[in-house]
């Protein structure tokens, strides 16, 4: 299982950054022990804290000649992870510095 999927890079994310805190898409079964230690071994810096948030998958529909059809996206799972003072992840590469 890769714990770890991708940076997620918004607007809202990039203002937390000024602060230490990065936001991630994580595995939807990954606990908070998991994304600690993924974090910390990838980019080689200390977590302080995880915030996670579980996304619902949304409903869709589409109308077509064949009729109506009807689904749902993906559920995701977020993760907010402040570091330690001074550390900081160049989103960007995927490397610290």
């Amino acid at each position: 299982m890769q714990v770890l999927k991708r940076p997620i890079i918004t607007e809202k994310a990039t203002k937390l950054n000024t602060s230490r805190q990065y936001a991630f898409e994580v595995d939807v079964k990954a606990n908070k022990i998991e994304i600690r230690k993924a974090i910390e071994t990838q980019f080689t810096v200390d977590v302080i804290s995880i915030r996670t948030i579980r996304v619902r998958p949304k409903r869709t529909v589409q109308f077509t000649k064949r009729g109506r059809f009807a689904g749902k996206t993906a559920a995701r799972k977020k993760a907010y992870v402040t570091l330690k003072t001074g550390q900081t992840i160049d989103i960007g590469t995927g490397a610290n510095e």
